[in-house]
């Protein structure tokens, strides 16, 4: 039996993991475990663990790896630290990890460290942030590239990755995102108790390379929240430096009618709610991939999702107010049958794609020893 742990540290990369989980729970040859860190274990944030565990999984490790002071270095030092007592005690065969965040960072250093085969998930996307420095480090730190699109196959191969180790799975969030697979409108809105008829969804992040001008957008943004006069369902940031910062402007919308405050939501019952909503507005990579496969209109603030994917129903605006609210005013008056959805990623059936990777012997006859492949250039 092959022992293979997923890794996960924030609601997001939760989301693009937990249809690979459960097949892969599912068949009797495989023994999954969960490591389960970063924001899941922060009561500020929700304790997500909780919405984890009543999926039913089994194996699951919670892991606390951060404190007060949240330097993203000191959480990637606490999290290889933890993660290689657990898979000394573990000795898993395959480690799956996702993204850009240092928990995957961390991961892949361990598993590679340790001669363990180390899948990364969603490699090869760009967005002109650290996060993007993360994603490609994480990419070389492991074996198994399993990507979104042919866009991101081509960034690994300049990265030097072979070929032969880059598989093309689709991003693993649509295959939760079909409509029928998701709970009603009227359940998901009696589940959080929203009054709103019509509402927009809010999510604002800091960016680690402009910490010293977070203040500032936050305030800029929560006032564009407040002037625009419109219901929206606020979500809390990630745990990134600065975020505390945009908690403390948030206080501001305590009390405030038209607005609801959520740590995080599940994962369904946020799709929900972005399918069913007027617009998104922040800077989550929520309103680029997943608002654009429902046609739901963004409005995209500041530079954190740079260079990634685009979309009619995408408008930009800078981190000032009046930038903000001609988004919104742009977003509110856009008709989302002028979008075709977005197939660049996937059909909806990554699980499938990724058992029968794991069935064949494409991951389990690997050489842990890297080869760099360098370009042919005429």
């Amino acid at each position: 039996m092959k022992k293979i742990i997923f890794l996960t540290g924030t609601r997001a990369d939760f989301g693009k993991l937990k249809s690979l989980i459960s097949i892969t729970q599912q068949r009797k040859e495989y023994e999954v475990h969960l490591f389960v860190t970063g924001m899941h274990m922060n009561s500020l944030y929700g304790s997500t663990i909780d919405e984890i565990r009543k999926n039913g999984f089994d194996n699951i490790y919670p892991f606390i790896n951060h404190d007060s002071i949240d330097n993203m270095d000191r959480t990637l030092a606490k999290t290889i630290d933890g993660f290689s007592h657990f898979i000394a005690e573990i000795k898993p065969d395959l480690i799956v990890v996702h993204g850009d965040r240092v928990e995957a960072m961390a991961g892949a250093i361990v598993g590679s460290l340790n001669n363990i085969v180390v899948a990364h998930i969603e490699g090869g996307e760009v967005s002109g942030t650290i996060d993007e420095l993360i994603r490609h480090a994480v990419s070389k730190m492991s074996h198994i590239h399993l990507v979104a699109n042919e866009k991101a196959k081509t960034r690994l191969i300049q990265l030097g990755e072979l070929p032969s180790t880059i598989f093309i799975l689709g991003s693993p969030d649509l295959d939760l995102m079909n409509p029928k697979k998701l709970p009603k409108l009227s359940d998901v809105k009696k589940y959080y108790n929203i009054e709103f008829d019509n509402f927009a969804i809010a999510m604002f992040h800091p960016v680690t390379t402009e910490f010293k001008s977070v203040k500032k957008d936050a305030k800029e943004f929560v006032n564009s929240l407040i002037d625009s006069d419109e219901n929206y369902i606020v979500i809390y940031p990630n745990n990134d430096l600065g975020s505390h910062e945009i908690l403390n402007e948030y206080k501001r919308l305590e009390g405030n009618n038209n607005i609801r405050l959520f740590p995080s939501l599940r994962f369904e019952y946020f799709l929900v709610f972005l399918k069913n909503s007027n617009y998104i507005v922040g800077n989550s990579s929520a309103g680029i991939r997943e608002a654009s496969y429902y046609g739901t209109p963004t409005v995209d603030i500041g530079s954190r999702q740079n260079n990634r994917s685009q979309s009619a129903s995408i408008f930009h605006a800078n981190n000032e107010r009046e930038s903000i609210l001609r988004g919104i005013d742009l977003a509110k008056n856009f008709k989302n049958n002028d979008v075709n959805k977005d197939s660049n990623f996937g059909e909806g059936v990554s699980d499938q794609i990724f058992i029968k990777l794991l069935n064949s012997s494409k991951i389990w006859d690997l050489d842990c020893q890297k080869q760099f492949q360098d370009l042919e250039y005429e």
